[in-house]
Parts: structure tokens; C-alpha cells; sequence
């Protein structure tokens, strides 16, 4: 005989049992850029709008995803962003794509797929976005970043890469930052193969010292040892070989170009012999910024950095075209701000705040709100809020000038209140006329603080 179980009934007012939902956090090496951090992105970005604005380039904008080769190829398939860092995926149509690194090549694939040849040269463009990367997240470094960028497609002469290179030392300076521009040459290909024999020759002696990492290197591509962030490498290359003593005629003229001109506007460089950057297509001029500071550590500090690449869009698919550009790390600029602002930002101030009584009042209010926004008004409420003394207490928070109040009474009668916020004192108006008497009392006011 099988025995069933009742269900036991629940008493009066027991809750039902339920699991609660594990909170989900951003991904790893991706984080929220939330509304009290605005105020020192919306600085940076506006910054590089204007510097653009007044150098003549002109914004592009370009996908985040792109197809693999392009960054393969741009980029090099033995650096460590192709090897270890990029984000590629294949589509459900078989397609190979990558979230963006860098924007560089994509810049070049844009300026080859629309015929930008036949614009006058050099093409001079910027970019302002996020690229990715699988790196490991640490203070400052993240695995989505953000990236403003300036490029000069078209001309091989050497004013275009001081101009690159003052550009982005004058952002920095439009930002209150102070930073020195760390540069070098790095010749042609010819020149670099040479060197190249001549660093393996002195470092593969002291092989037995190098981490695993820096041995691959070494054999794959061994101008990255003068990027390696190891003490042990770094030691080991104060007397290496320097590239200077490998360049060719032509491109050591270049670079004293490219000094001189430097000398000319002032910017303050310091020459790296073992600055290389870590991408395969940069020829001749390559620099880096670092913050002006005592501490001889800055490796891990670079601001940003760029370079000419002469060979990028030939490589690329396109005609022989010489290029230049840079690209400055936003997180690490921002980070900067935020910590030489000590105090927080002052708030936007608001002109008017709407407060509302009543159904027929908030319905009004809304449409006031509309009208005081679209007259020019910095407008500010809180139409969910039913207390007027909420709503008042919230106006005095946000520093209103004048609070528009408005109820039933007011709606009947096609009036509004206007309420002093400073003074304290209130008066009735003409709905139809409150913009007007709002611009007036504006206008005195600030005729009485000037006074």
C-alpha cells in the first residue's frame, strides 16, 4: 500500500520560499565609467575636440569589429597584441573577426576602402573610442580602453611627425599636465634588419638569464627585448647596441628634421636610444609621452605614444603612402585628473526648478518644464516627488535660482508662481509670460552682483 504525502499548507502570512538571484558583476578587466567620474571624461574629450578643431583634422569613426588579417597583418603576427591579446571570434557566418586593439590599421583600411588617395593630401584625421585587449588587468590598465588618436595620412616629411608629436604634447598641456615627449628613430626595415643581427648577437649570450617570455623573443623578435618591462632586460640593454649607429643617411636627416623642428615650438623632448614601440609597422620617427616627474621609473607610465609608418597601407592592400600619427591612453589621463583634482567638481547650476502639486499641476508641469528647457532655461525637477517640501528641499540641494510652482489653483487660474530662492520671497505671474519675467529677474540679478 503506497502512502501520499499531504502538502502542508502554509500558515497565514508565511512567504514562499525562493532563491535569490546571484548579482552579476561586469567582466573582468571591464568596468562602468559612472556619472561622478563624466566630469574628467567629458574634460579629456573636449579637450581633443578643440585641439582637432584648430589643427584642421577631421573626426572618423570606425567599427569595433573588423576582420582578423587586417590587425595580422598591420599590426604583426609575432607581437605580443596578435600572439596573446586579441578578442576574435568566428561568426555563426564563418566570418574572422576581432574586437578592435588599436585603431591605426583601421584607420588605413578606411583610408584605402574610400579612395581618401584622391582627397588632398596629407589626410589628417582623429578618433576618439574603446579597443580591447586580453591583458592582465592591473592598476590604471584595462581590458576594454579608451584611446584618442590623430593621424596624417599622405606626406613623408618630417613636419608631419613634429606636428603629431606638438599636438599631442599641447593636449596634454591644455589639460593643466605636464609631460615630456621620449623619441627616437627607428629607420627603415633595411636599417632595423641590421640592427636586428646585432642585438641577437648581444643578447644571446646571456640567454640563461632571460625569462621564457623574453627568450621567444629574442628569437621571434628581438627588437621587443627593449620593450621588456623584466629589471633583468632592463639592466641588460643600458649597453646594447643603439639603433642610431644602424640608420641610414636618409633617415638620420629625417630625424634631425624632426628635432630642429621640435627645438622651434618649444616642446620638451628627451632622446630614448631604445624606444622601439611594441608594433610591427612603425619606420624612422617613433616617441612616446611620459608625465614631467623626478622618478627616473617611468616605463610603466607612458601616456601615450606614436610613430610614422610608412609601409603600414602598402602592406595593407593600398599604394606606396607614407603616415604618421599617435594615440593617447585616455584611462591613464583621466586617473591623472581625477587625482590632481582635489576637490570635486562643482555642480552644473541650475537656473529654475519646477515643482509641482496635485495631478493637474505635475500634468501642467511638464509642459512648463518643455518651455523653460527649449527658451534656454537650465532646468531642473522632481515630478515623481508628490511633497512640495521634498520637491523644495531637492531645488535647495541642486542651488536652484528660482523655483516655478504650480497646483490645481494655478492651472484654473493660467498662473505660476515664482519663488526666489535666494530672497525667499514669492510672486504670482502670467503662465503665458513666465519665460519673459524669468529672463528679466535673471538680467537684474546679475546687474545687482556686478554692482
Amino acid at each position: 500500500m503506497s502512502i501520499t504525502k499531504k502538502p502542508v499548507a502554509k500558515k497565514p502570512g508565511e512567504a514562499t520560499s525562493k532563491k535569490t538571484a546571484q548579482p552579476l558583476s561586469s567582466v573582468r578587466g571591464m568596468r562602468d565609467i559612472l556619472p561622478a567620474d563624466q566630469h574628467y571624461w567629458r574634460k579629456a574629450f573636449e579637450a581633443a575636440q578643440n585641439i582637432c578643431d584648430s589643427y584642421r583634422f577631421d573626426r572618423i569613426e570606425t567599427p569595433i569589429l573588423e576582420e582578423t588579417p587586417l590587425f595580422v597583418r598591420g599590426v604583426g603576427k609575432q607581437t605580443d597584441i596578435v600572439e596573446k591579446e586579441m578578442y576574435s571570434f568566428e561568426t555563426s557566418g564563418g566570418d574572422k573577426v576581432t574586437m578592435r586593439p588599436e585603431n591605426t590599421a583601421a584607420i588605413c583600411r578606411s583610408y584605402i576602402q574610400h579612395g581618401m588617395l584622391n582627397l588632398p593630401q596629407p589626410v589628417k584625421l582623429w578618433y576618439w573610442g574603446s579597443m580591447f585587449r586580453h591583458e592582465r588587468p592591473q592598476s590604471g590598465r584595462y581590458r576594454e580602453f579608451w584611446q584618442f588618436g590623430c593621424e596624417m595620412l599622405g606626406d613623408d616629411d618630417a613636419v608631419v611627425d613634429a606636428q603629431l608629436a606638438l599636438l599631442a604634447w599641447k593636449y596634454m598641456q591644455s589639460l593643466g599636465l605636464d609631460t615630456v615627449v621620449h623619441i627616437n628613430s627607428i629607420g627603415t626595415p633595411e636599417s632595423r634588419l641590421n640592427y636586428r643581427n646585432a642585438l641577437v648577437a648581444y643578447f644571446r649570450p646571456k640567454r640563461n638569464r632571460m625569462s621564457e617570455d623574453d627568450k621567444k623573443r629574442l628569437l621571434k623578435n628581438p627588437l621587443r627585448l627593449l620593450d621588456s618591462k623584466d629589471p633583468v632586460i632592463m639592466e641588460m640593454k643600458m649597453e646594447a647596441p643603439q639603433i642610431v649607429d644602424w640608420l641610414d643617411e636618409s633617415s638620420k636627416n629625417h630625424f634631425m628634421h624632426v628635432l630642429e623642428y621640435l627645438d622651434e615650438v618649444g616642446v620638451p623632448y628627451q632622446l630614448d636610444p631604445f624606444l622601439v614601440r611594441g608594433l610591427d609597422y612603425y619606420t624612422r620617427t617613433v616617441f612616446e609621452l611620459y608625465e614631467a616627474t623626478d622618478d627616473q621609473n617611468q616605463h610603466q607610465n607612458a601616456l601615450g605614444g606614436g610613430g610614422r609608418y610608412d609601409g603600414l597601407i602598402e602592406i595593407l592592400g593600398g599604394k606606396e603612402t607614407p603616415a604618421a600619427g599617435f594615440s593617447i591612453g585616455i584611462d591613464r589621463v583621466v586617473s591623472l585628473l581625477k587625482n590632481r583634482e582635489t576637490t570635486p567638481p562643482p555642480a552644473e547650476e541650475i537656473d529654475v526648478f519646477v515643482a509641482q502639486l496635485g495631478e493637474s499641476g505635475r500634468k501642467r508641469a511638464l509642459a512648463l518644464f518643455e518651455e523653460l528647457r527649449t527658451s534656454g532655461f537650465k532646468v531642473a525637477e522632481s515630478f515623481s516627488k508628490s511633497s512640495i517640501k521634498t520637491q523644495m528641499d531637492n531645488a535647495n540641494r541642486m542651488g536652484a535660482k528660482w523655483t516655478i510652482i504650480i497646483g490645481q489653483k494655478e492651472v484654473l487660474d493660467g498662473t505660476v508662481i515664482i519663488r526666489d530662492m535666494d530672497a525667499g520671497t514669492q510672486e504670482i505671474v502670467d503662465a503665458q509670460k513666465m519665460a519673459q519675467e524669468l529672463k528679466k529677474k535673471m538680467i537684474q540679478k546679475s546687474a545687482e552682483s556686478i554692482s
